[in-house]
């Protein structure tokens, strides 16, 4: 068993692997990386369920720019849970992002919940 900061190390490497485009495209990859009750609050508001956030993710282009992330940041919340947050740029849009992971019955970390807020490309964070 890990240390509280090497969890949450570990869990902020998982969620930088899923912003790539070569994990996003790769419905096997993301299956590993999604908890099995896995849902998100998307940026737009809608209620994005696991199998339909796979699907949705393997349809991007592999060769899409990666998002721009910043401040990101992570704190253990229980044994088993970790809270990540940071903020997303891409051109014309920003969000701020949480994330909340859960430690599955093997160990292995999954992420169980994510909301996107969009914040105005100008405004100050």
């Amino acid at each position: 068993m890990g240390s509280p900061a090497d969890d949450v190390q570990q869990v902020m490497s998982r969620e930088r692997a899923l912003l790539t485009p070569d994990v996003r495209c790769s419905a096997e990859q993301v299956d590993l990386l999604l908890h099995p009750d896995f849902f998100e609050f998307g940026a737009s508001g809608r209620r994005w369920e696991r199998s339909a956030m796979i699907t949705a993710m393997a349809a991007e282009p592999a060769d899409d720019e990666p998002l721009v992330v910043s401040e990101m940041e992570g704190a253990q919340v229980a044994d088993d849970v970790v809270l990540v947050t940071y903020v997303t740029e891409e051109p014309g849009r920003r969000a701020r992002r949480s994330s909340l992971w859960r430690k599955a019955d093997d160990g292995t970390w999954r992420l169980y919940f994510h909301q996107g807020t969009p914040v105005p490309v100008q405004q100050d964070l």
